[in-house]
């Protein structure tokens, strides 16, 4: 039986994986290879690896973990989990099992992309979510807008107005939502808005071209901020009793520590009920999973009547 057994290897997994090896503790680390940020070429807002490629960050974050004897990896799905009397047993894509004392989840979101042509090609390419982590290399001095699939895309197009002159919003047949207090604020910024239904986006080497609508001229654009919807990844939090909070995510405290006693979440799929939503930063993913690496750590000191050393 593995002490902990973490299942997801992206920034969250790998820093709670090295955290439990550097407490010389029995740990599993199950990387399945299926990543968020795949679609992404860089990563930001990480000091010190500022413009990473995400498979280089794991590859170095996998080689420091070989210097740690402890912690084994595995690069099979989980099929199955369920609770045991001391601990849980997993059900690996291969039909074996493993069981540990305690578990890790750092699989993640999958998001669900509005159903518009090209947008899924042009995904995490010259569509972002995210100005923090692409503002300053796709937007600035460029031409692009912002698609008004939710609310919170006035401030964001408000705020790109920073980075570009030229910010349009694309209200995609939805201006009727755009009351005229946003109105008002859109133009005091001169930042324009198109009405029409959009009927796809055109591209070359997935590179944006052009918006084009279901009428009028077609909007010539390099790159598109949007928002979508986000699923959990994995459905085995739930299955195993796990409180979800009403956007989807694990509800965990400021420890990590989820509604099923044993069981921790890091990374984009869990966080507080006092935030609205997950930070999705690779900063925060290493942040929460190195905190669930310590609790569960502790955890296990503190319920071990005769914790024996990882040689033992």
């Amino acid at each position: 039986m593995f002490e902990v057994i973490v299942i997801g290897g992206g920034p969250a997994g790998l820093s709670a994986a090295l955290t439990l090896g550097r407490a010389l503790r029995r740990a599993l680390l199950i990387d399945s290879g299926e990543y968020r940020n795949a679609r992404a070429s860089n990563m930001h807002n990480f000091v010190t690896r500022d413009g990473t490629p995400p498979p280089e960050f794991r590859a170095i974050a996998r080689e420091e973990l070989k210097q740690y004897p402890t912690v084994e990896t595995s690069t099979l799905t989980v099929e199955d989990a369920k609770q045991l009397a001391d601990g849980f047993e997993l059900t690996l894509g291969d039909g074996s099992t493993v069981q540990t004392r305690r578990l890790i989840f750092a699989t993640g979101l999958q998001d669900e992309l509005p159903a518009i042509e090209g947008f899924g090609e042009l995904w995490g390419r010259s569509i972002f979510h995210c100005p923090y982590c692409h503002g300053y290399e796709d937007a600035r001095d460029k031409p692009i807008a912002v698609l008004f699939n939710d609310p919170i895309m006035i401030e964001l197009a408000l705020h790109l107005r920073r980075f570009s002159a030229d910010v349009v919003l694309l209200a995609d047949g939805r201006g009727d939502e755009i009351d005229e207090t946003a109105r008002g604020r859109l133009a005091d910024a001169d930042l324009a808005i198109r009405e029409e239904k959009i009927a796809r986006f055109d591209a070359v080497d997935e590179r944006l071209e052009k918006v084009v609508f279901e009428s009028g001229e077609p909007l010539p654009r390099t790159g598109i901020f949007a928002v979508g919807k986000y699923l959990q990844r994995s459905k085995l939090p739930e299955r195993l009793g796990c409180k979800l909070l009403p956007d989807g995510c694990v509800e965990i405290d400021d420890f990590q520590v989820t509604s099923v006693p044993g069981i921790y979440a890091a990374g984009d799929m869990a966080h507080r009920p006092t935030l609205p939503m997950a930070m999705p930063f690779v900063a925060n993913a290493t942040s929460s999973g190195m905190m669930a690496g310590i609790a569960s750590d502790k955890n296990l000191v503190f319920t071990d009547t005769a914790p024996r050393s990882a040689s033992a």
